[in-house]
């Protein structure tokens, strides 16, 4: 049950006695696995809970993290390994910067990636302050991805196992903060990592993984932009792309660019996606699948891990797509061949092989 946290000074494999380890602990079996490994290190380990949502209104709720039942099974898994825990209120915080940040962007016609905003926000900016000031000397985590010591410093690479990566949600993470984080699971597939678990005894070895938006547990997010911005689920025309009007749609915040389900427009020649969302006219443009091709995303916001790197990128512009051959100018992407379903406010995340280079957000597209 080795891990290498990768400690300053300490050669792998050996003892931490004398340093501290702060791990976040969501309740669920990855973060517990984490806070298991740093114990058996040697060094002091304290785990971390954030409680971003209402006691009263979370009670109860599984399959997501960080509320309710997922903070009380955080708790048993501390005190099962005999370490320090500690909840820290962060509900408003949550709330002002990734829920609202959530419904603003689908009211302005985007496609929101809510678990990024957290990671900037919340998780690796406010839960690694509370780290070093608990005089942490690192943040351990229970994301699947791999931290590599580089010429250069510290390097962000996908896990081993592909069926779990999450570096397309971590490209945001700055080169000051990845110098500070430990991603211990990086190298293991899920099964060694509940055999860990199973072993140990823990409580969370069975506890299914989370597949929804964290605070959208019934996945019907439109039910919350609604709730947040009434605007955004008013009805509106289906056009298309020359603007004759092909039906009605009952609010832009149930479609996405590249969507099929939901237009049910018949007596077309060729099935029918979403090209374009227009929030102003409340307008929702549709075309054949033709329509979709996109030849350059253009990028805001842009975090940059790859130092010199110059050279061949691949491009992954969902987290379900596979990363496609690119060109990446400073701040626009080319595909060397047409993409399909980019939309803007996800995210275009650069790779040289298995390392991420960085990315940003979309902005817009260009025709192919």
């Amino acid at each position: 049950m080795n891990a290498d946290f990768q400690i300053e000074g300490i050669a792998a494999g050996e003892s931490l006695a004398g340093r501290r380890i702060v791990v976040a602990m969501s309740g669920g079996v990855d973060s517990s696995v984490v806070a298991a490994l740093a114990a058996a290190s040697g060094a002091e380990t304290i785990g971390i809970t954030l409680q971003l949502y209402d006691h009263g209104a979370a009670t109860g709720r599984t399959g997501s993290c960080c509320a309710g039942q997922d903070i009380r099974d955080a708790r048993a898994v501390a005190d099962q390994l005999g370490i320090a825990h500690y909840v820290f209120d962060y509900e408003s915080r949550f709330r002002e910067s990734v829920i609202a940040d959530f419904a603003d962007e689908y009211a302005a016609g985007r496609t929101p990636i809510p678990c990024v905003r957290c990671n900037q926000s919340v998780k690796f900016t406010d839960l690694l302050g509370i780290a070093r000031d608990l005089g942490a000397d690192c943040l351990a985590t229970g994301h699947y991805v791999r931290r590599i010591a580089g010429a250069a410093g510290a390097e962000l690479h996908r896990a081993a196992d592909p069926a779990r990566d999450q570096s397309y949600f971590l490209f945001a993470t700055t080169a000051q903060q990845l110098d500070f984080l430990r991603f211990p699971l990086g190298t293991m597939p899920k099964p060694q990592v509940r055999e860990i678990a199973r072993s140990l005894g823990l409580g969370v070895a069975i506890k299914p993984d989370s597949q929804d938006i964290c605070f959208v547990p019934d996945g019907d997010y439109a039910k919350i932009v609604s709730k947040l911005r009434p605007d955004a689920a008013e009805a509106g025309d289906i056009v298309d792309r020359q603007g004759s009007v092909l039906g009605r749609h009952d609010g832009l915040i149930h479609f996405t660019v590249g969507q099929r389900r939901g237009i049910d427009i018949g007596g077309q020649p060729e099935p029918l996606y979403v090209v374009r969302l227009e929030p102003a006219t409340r307008r929702l443009v549709v075309g054949p699948r033709s329509a979709l091709a996109v030849g350059a995303a253009m990028l805001e916001d842009i975090n940059w891990l790859g130092g010199n790197y110059e050279g061949p990128v691949t491009a992954k512009v969902r987290s379900l797509a596979m990363p496609a051959p690119a060109r990446f100018d400073g701040s626009n992407v080319w595909f060397d061949e047409p993409a399909y379903g980019v939309s803007p406010g996800q995210a275009a995340v650069l790779y040289a092989g298995d390392r991420v280079l960085g990315g940003g957000w979309i902005s817009g597209t260009e025709a192919a």
